[in-house]
């Protein structure tokens, strides 16, 4: 398969991506599996129901994993170096929540090749669940594959 790089000539102070995900039961059981996490806050309704959040609630970094597909696929994109991410958990996101990831690019530094995004991860009311700053750098080109591979 071949893919584009981005180049730094495709970006622009200003452009802005999103991506939309709901939160399911299997995601939360895929991110456990993964990372081994076994909170009761995030396992155990009985236990949770008696906290604050009165319920079950997502992994914080479950929700901000949306971030890396938007490095990754979107802004910069293919090609894309994720070199820092900020978070602010600021709300709870709880089973069935729809989050959509934002990614608008703050500055972009061919010197330092660089581009600095905000980011910020919103519920389906629009709360601000999460905020934060990237910074992402590019790759400058692929090596060929010689005939003999």
């Amino acid at each position: 398969m071949t893919y584009q790089l981005t180049r730094f000539e495709d970006l622009a102070v200003g452009q802005r991506a999103f991506l939309r995900k709901t939160i399911t039961e299997s995601d939360l059981s895929h991110f456990i599996a993964i990372t081994g996490d076994i909170n009761p806050l995030h396992v155990d309704a009985t236990f949770a129901e008696q906290t604050f959040f009165g319920q079950r609630i997502a992994h914080g970094m479950l929700s901000a994993a949306l971030f890396s597909t938007l490095v990754g696929m979107h802004i910069p994109g293919i090609g894309a170096i994720y070199k820092s991410q900020s978070l602010e958990f600021l709300r709870p996101v709880f089973i069935g929540d729809t989050l959509t990831a934002w990614f608008e690019i703050l500055s972009i530094d061919r010197a330092a090749e660089e581009v600095v995004i905000k980011s910020w991860i919103e519920n389906q009311t629009g709360a601000v669940v999460i905020r934060g700053q990237a910074v992402a750098g590019l790759l400058r080109g692929l090596k060929q594959a010689s005939a003999d591979t």
